[in-house]
C-alpha cells in the first residue's frame, strides 16, 4: 500500500513503539496523555508486523520503543525473534530504570541499547525521574560489560542545553558510541512546561560551535531541527524516493513517515493489527509527530 501511493520500494529501518506504558512521566514525554493508555502490540502482532517490513519493504532493522520497552512482557520473544528469525539488526532505545536483570536475559539478541538522558545529575533527574541518572549510567556500564554497544538520546531544553559537552565526555567514559540530540517541540506533556523551551535560538548555535571546537571519539547526531540550517517551518515533499530511512509504528498502529519523503500521506498509513496489513487512513491524520531526519555532525 506505501509503495503504490507513494513510490517508496524499501524502508530501512522500524522504529516500533511496543506499548505506552511508562514508570516515568518525563516532562517533556511527547506521548503526553497517552501514557495512560493501554494501546500495544502483542508479540505475534510485532513479529507479523516485522515479517511484512521485511518482505515488502526491505527492511534491515529494528528499535524497539515505548512507553518504556523493558516493561513489556513478551520483550525477550520479540527481540529473539526479530534477530534470530528475520535476521534484523536489534536496538532498543529506554530510560535505563534497573533494567539490568532482564537486558542480561536479551543481550545475545541485541545489537544496541540506547539510553534516554537529559543532562548530567539533578538536570537529568528533575526531567525524568529522581535518581534516574545513576541508574541510567549504571544500564549503560552494564550493557558494555554484556558486550552491547551503547549510545544515549537527549532532548535539548533550557535545563541542559549547558551540559551537553559534561554530558558527552560522561557517556564516552563509560563507552557509549554516539549521542543523539532532539529539539524539544510543542507536543504531549512539553505543552504544560513552557519553562524548556529555549526562547534565543542563538543557544543552539553556541551549542554547534562549542561541538566544533572539541575533541570527542563519541558520534554526535543531531536532528535537522538543530541543524546549522534548521528545519524549514513548513515540511513539502521533495522529489520521489524509492528508499527512506525509517517509519515510526505507535501502539495503536498508526504510522509515520518523513513528510519531506512522502509529503501530506506522513501520517496517512495505519497497520491494521487482525488483517495484518497496512491501510491507508488519509483523514485519521493527527496530531502525531512528523518525523524528523537526522543529521551526522562531523565538525567534531
Amino acid at each position: 500500500m506505501i509503495r503504490e501511493i507513494t513510490g517508496v520500494h524499501k524502508i530501512r529501518m522500524v522504529y516500533l513503539q511496543l506499548l505506552y506504558r511508562c514508570n516515568f512521566e518525563c516532562l517533556h514525554c511527547f506521548h503526553g496523555e497517552r501514557l495512560k493508555h493501554s494501546d500495544a502490540f502483542s508479540s505475534g502482532e510485532a513479529i507479523s508486523f516485522l515479517v511484512l517490513m521485511r518482505d515488502q519493504y526491505s527492511t534491515e532493522a529494528v528499535t524497539f520503543l515505548g512507553g518504556e520497552p523493558f516493561l513489556y512482557k513478551d520483550l525477550p520473544e520479540v527481540v529473539r525473534d526479530a534477530r534470530q528469525q528475520l535476521g534484523l539488526r536489534v536496538e532498543i532505545c529506554t530510560n535505563g530504570y534497573r533494567i539490568e536483570r532482564r537486558l542480561a536475559e536479551i543481550a545475545p539478541y541485541l545489537d544496541f541499547l540506547r539510553v534516554s538522558l537529559e543532562g548530567v545529575g539533578a538536570a537529568n533527574d528533575h526531567i525524568r525521574r529522581p535518581g534516574s541518572y545513576q541508574t541510567a549510567l549504571a544500564a549503560l556500564c552494564c550493557a558494555r560489560a554484556l558486550g552491547i554497544r551503547t549510545g544515549a538520546t537527549t532532548t535539548v531544553t533550557s535545563v541542559n542545553i549547558d551540559e551537553i559537552l559534561p554530558l558527552a565526555r560522561t557517556l564516552q567514559e563509560v563507552g557509549a558510541v554516539q549521542l543523539k540530540l532532539h529539539c524539544l517541540r510543542p507536543v504531549g506533556n512539553a505543552i504544560r512546561h513552557p519553562e524548556l523551551f529555549i526562547a534565543d535560538s542563538t543557544g543552539y548555535t553556541r551549542l554547534r560551535e562549542q561541538l566544533r571546537s572539541v575533541d570527542l571519539d563519541i558520534e554526535i547526531v543531531l536532528d535537522e531541527d538543530l541543524s546549522e540550517h534548521g528545519a524549514s517551518a513548513a515540511c513539502f515533499q521533495v522529489g520521489r524516493p524509492r528508499a527512506i530511512e525509517r517509519i515510526e509504528a505507535d501502539p495503536r498502529g498508526a504510522l509515520t513517515m518523513s513528510c519531506k519523503a512522502v509529503g501530506r500521506d506522513s501520517q496517512a498509513f495505519w497497520y491494521d493489527k487482525i488483517a495484518n496489513r497496512i491501510i491507508h487512513r488519509p483523514s485519521a491524520t493527527d496530531e502525531l509527530t512528523l518525523a524528523v531526519p537526522d543529521v551526522v555532525y562531523t565538525g567534531v
